[in-house]
């Protein structure tokens, strides 16, 4: 019996060893699969399959792109988050569902402080100030003063409540001490629309719906709400250029796996997908899009994420929004 145990123990140990050394070693033995939370042509599916062909050289394998949509991007993150933690299921997920989500729902499928282990960020879309013309506004000064004057009567679209250019705007009356009207459509481009058409005053949104519609003059572009000017309007300023300080907000996107994924696949999977995002093509091609291409260290966004858990924790309870 003791020689059977001590053989059992053998096995476990090196079944424990060839899991996380050797595997971790001669990964990837078979297919990858990158799991976007969002329909197929959204900024995070448009960067999952710009790594994809970089990764695929990289690894040596084939690297599959599975859209999975739905309740905020929870129901691909939880995929993920219970997929073995083996390097062979990663999700490009949302700044909401690492860093909002579980603030908004009521319930949540999966711990996203515990469930996943980050990667890099890919991308960073900053949101954009912009009116329409026929508010005569024309830098963001002159918003805040027409808002503290008339506090609630102008109107600002978001893609919903809840969405990140809702909180965008929450974030802008924190810090700008104004208060405006939220109109909720059903997507961010209805809201463009009403803003072209002069229906409603204002969005804060990421620049791809917006930029033609700035370049024609249908809308007015006030300030970044970002740290740097962007090349894809590089005229227009920062918040804090403009007067605004504190006041940043944009969309980011990240590779993660789940947790309890050996270390060397994560920094393996780091060092490629970085490597391929310092592409200078992909870096201008992305630029003129209005996102910065990222690719920041294991540490960095470990670091990253509970600083921005805790600064959309508050913006959240200020909203007063709470989904099923």
């Amino acid at each position: 019996m003791k020689r059977t145990s001590v053989l059992v123990s053998v096995l476990g140990i090196l079944g424990v060893l060839l899991a996380t050394g050797a595997g971790a070693q001669s990964y990837p033995t078979k297919p990858v699969r990158i799991v976007v939370p969002f329909p197929p042509g959204g900024v995070a599916d448009v960067l999952a399959r710009a790594i994809q062909p970089g990764l695929q050289e990289a690894l040596g394998q084939q690297v599959v792109i599975d859209n999975k949509p739905g309740a905020g991007g929870n129901i691909g993150a939880e995929i993920v988050a219970r997929a073995e933690p083996d390097g062979y299921t990663l999700l490009l997920a949302s700044a909401g569902i690492l860093t909002i989500n579980e603030f908004l729902y009521s319930k949540m499928p999966f711990d996203t402080a515990t469930a996943f282990a980050p990667i890099t960020v890919v991308g960073d879309m900053p949101n954009i100030v912009v009116v329409s013309p026929r508010t005569g506004i024309t830098t963001l000064k002159e918003l805040i003063d027409r808002a503290k004057a008339l506090p609630g009567k102008l109107n600002f679209g978001s893609a919903g409540n809840g969405t990140t250019t809702h909180l965008a705007i929450v974030l802008l009356e924190q810090a700008a001490g104004i208060r405006l009207a939220h109109v909720p459509y059903k997507g961010a481009a209805p809201a463009v629309q009403d803003l072209v058409a002069g229906q409603i005053d204002g969005l804060v949104d990421n620049p791809p719906l917006v930029i033609g519609h700035i370049r024609s003059g249908a809308t007015k572009a006030l300030a970044w709400a970002a740290p740097q000017r962007m090349a894809i309007l590089p005229d227009v300023p920062t918040a804090a250029e403009a007067g605004l300080p504190g006041f940043e907000a944009s969309s980011w996107f990240a590779l993660i796996a789940p947790a309890g994924t050996p270390k060397e696949i994560v920094a393996r999977l780091n060092a490629e997908t970085a490597k391929i995002l310092r592409d200078p093509k992909m870096v201008e091609q992305f630029a003129q899009r209005g996102v910065r291409l990222v690719g920041n260290s294991v540490e960095e966004f470990t670091a990253f994420i509970p600083k921005e858990r805790a600064r959309w924790a508050d913006i959240v309870k200020v909203s007063g929004v709470k989904l099923e």
